[in-house]
């Protein structure tokens, strides 16, 4: 019995000194190296933007910092109660950021169920009774025997990871927890996001409905004024006809507008984790925000470690890899420790005695000779399935990069837009304002009032639109580089507003 319990002491042992001989075949994967760039941008780095004094906050200067972390609450930057409020329920009740957090949970515990299973023995207990009764004719004698069997037994098993089988299966299977984690971060900076840009979108649609209200104001103000005049024959029918159909054409532009706020609003009720019947939206107000004038720029060596999509794409590729090695460790040998104590007896007073006792030790191999081509054929697989990820993960760092350009031009782009809108609606304004006066004078026709005021109205929205561009472009950036994930927790000052 010592001798049986020592040998079985021996077989831990003896396998973790198997493991440490042993080698893990196939490739041990490495992190890609870091994109040949060092800009986003062909032409040399935007450092700041125009600034449209007349658009207040929205027309501020934007500065570009360069090697500046990103904030992890990137949207506090925007200075808005209603966003924080927003984002902070969407946080906390979104039912696609909870999904991910179980999938990281799931894909954890498989990995610790992984691990078990290729770390340490299995360990099994047997304990049997059985009724037998057989004829004793069979032995060349009459009548039967009836009697109780009581088995007992202790099973261990060990998988002795010599070619790195093991290894490699927990390996691949960590490197599918890690693209969960990052598929986690994805999902938070993707609903942190959506719920901004969706707020700046039910802002600006604000705005254009209040702009179109009030024009269809001034216009039925002006249809009354037509009327008297009308009265006083100082014009034709056809001017009041003309007035009216222009307001029925500005009032038809309501229900686009109405129909757009609604479906937005619906949209971030959603993002927030409520039922669009059930939540009050909150009014917010474009003028009330500030836009970020410091926006930090990671530099594009950090954008490979920043964003959650790359960081993802690189741990599928290294479950590729250790798929790689899973198959190469399966042409060759897999050996196995097996060992077991039990007792058989036929009644229980004397069931642990030494001549009861039954027990086995030994090694098993098992060595593939004919699978038909197969094992090569899967390991081959395996391979082309490495090369696509890495051509995916190429693909995304491109993309990530094009996301960053795209962006920082936009931002250019949006400034100088918005000073060309703002000054287009300026001049629209004192255009229409001018031939409202020539028209009480009777300087200028009908006609020309008309066009004044369908000019103004146009570039009163267009410069509404894009102030809300410059504000939702600026969110869309911060996502662009990642979206400061990694600086939860930390407080990350930006530097001082000097132009407030």
């Amino acid at each position: 019995m010592k001798r049986l319990l020592s040998s079985l002491q021996l077989i831990p042992i003896l396998a973790f000194a198997s493991l440490l001989a042993g080698c893990k075949v196939g490739p041990d994967f490495k992190t890609p190296e870091g994109p040949a760039t060092q800009t986003y941008l062909p032409q040399p780095s935007i450092k700041q933007t125009v600034a449209t004094p007349a658009a207040g906050a929205a027309g501020k200067s934007q500065v570009f910092n360069y090697g500046e972390d990103i904030p992890a609450e990137w949207w506090r930057l925007f200075h808005s109660k209603v966003i924080n409020s927003l984002v902070e329920q969407g946080l906390a009740n979104s039912p696609n950021l909870a999904a991910a957090k179980a999938t990281l949970r799931q894909a954890q515990e498989t990995l610790r169920a992984q691990m078990g299973t290729s770390y340490y023995p299995a360990i099994s207990a047997n304990l049997a009774v059985q009724r037998q009764e057989f004829s004793n004719a069979t032995f060349g004698d009459s009548g039967s025997t009836l009697f109780d069997l009581y088995n007992t037994s202790v099973s261990v098993a060990y998988p002795v990871d010599v070619f790195g089988l093991q290894r490699r299966q927990v390996e691949s299977t960590a490197a599918q927890m890690d693209y969960q984690r990052f598929e986690l971060q994805a999902a938070y900076i993707s609903l942190t996001a959506n719920i901004v840009t969706s707020a700046i979108s039910i802002a600006s649609l604000n705005a254009q409905l209040q702009a179109t209200q009030a024009l269809v104001k001034e216009e039925e103000q002006q249809l009354n004024i037509i009327k008297k005049q009308l009265n006083l024959g100082g014009v034709s029918g056809t001017n009041v006809l003309t007035q009216e159909a222009q307001v029925a054409q500005t009032r038809a532009l309501l229900p686009p507008i109405e129909q757009s706020l609604a479906q937005a609003q619906h949209s971030l009720a959603v993002l927030v984790g409520q039922f669009p019947g059930n939540m009050q939206i909150p009014i917010l107000d474009l003028n009330s925000l500030r836009l970020p004038t410091r926006i930090p720029v990671s530099i594009p060596s950090s954008l490979v470690q920043q964003r959650p999509d790359i960081r993802a794409a690189e741990a599928q590729l290294h479950t590729a890899s250790a798929q790689v090695g899973v198959a190469t460790a399966n042409l060759y040998p897999q050996i196995t420790l097996n060992a077991a104590l039990g007792w058989s007896a036929l009644s229980t007073a004397d069931y642990f005695s030494n001549q009861n006792r039954n027990w086995n030790i030994g090694p098993q191999l098992v060595q593939p000779l004919f699978q038909g081509g197969s094992l090569r054929a899967t390991r081959s697989a395996s391979i082309a399935a490495y090369e696509a990820s890495f051509a995916q993960y190429k693909q995304t760092v491109l993309q990530a990069f094009q996301n960053v350009a795209d962006t920082l031009t936009a931002l250019e782009n949006d400034a100088k837009a918005l000073q060309a809108q703002s000054a287009a609606e300026t001049a629209a304004r004192n255009t229409m304002r001018i031939t409202e006066k020539q028209l009480a004078l009777g300087g200028v026709s009908y006609l020309n009032l008309l066009t004044a005021q369908q000019q103004y109205q146009q570039a009163r929205i267009n410069r509404i639109k894009a102030e809300a561009t410059r504000y939702a472009d600026t969110a869309a950036l911060f996502q662009a580089l990642g979206g400061g994930w990694w600086n939860r927790g930390k407080i990350i000052l930006p530097s001082p507003d000097l132009s407030r």
